[in-house]
């Protein structure tokens, strides 16, 4: 048996911050949606891998969402580590450097954080 990973859920306050956001940070663009009457759901991809970032938006769900410690992320190799850095660090998002191991982490608009790695 083989399992494919697909896709990773956010759940987000501000559906379209948070586009605007992977699309300026990670050139990540939506390529499908689903509506009902309570959520919405956006897929977001590139290019370069068919792995999925979905963002759920709750209509009930007014408050901020508890991510606990953050102890969980998703990974992004840059083919220009130095280019992301710099655009990373003009947005303000970087939330956390380690220059031993050469990375660093953005944090979106919900607190989730994203791992650059070279």
């Amino acid at each position: 048996m083989k399992f494919k990973m697909i896709h990773e859920n956010y759940n987000v306050s501000d559906l379209d911050r948070s586009i605007k956001f992977y699309n300026e940070a990670l050139d990540l663009h939506e390529v499908r949606r689903k509506t009902t009457n309570n959520f919405i759901i956006a897929y977001l991809s590139n290019d370069v891998s068919d792995f999925e970032l979905e963002l759920t938006w709750l209509k009930d769900h007014p408050q901020p969402y508890n991510l606990g410690e953050c102890e969980f992320h998703l990974a992004f190799r840059a083919d220009d580590y130095e280019a992301a850095h710099k655009k990373h660090k003009e947005m303000g998002c970087i939330c956390f450097e380690n220059e031993e191991m050469g990375i660093y982490f953005i944090e979106d608009p919900d607190g989730y954080w994203l791992e650059i790695v070279p």
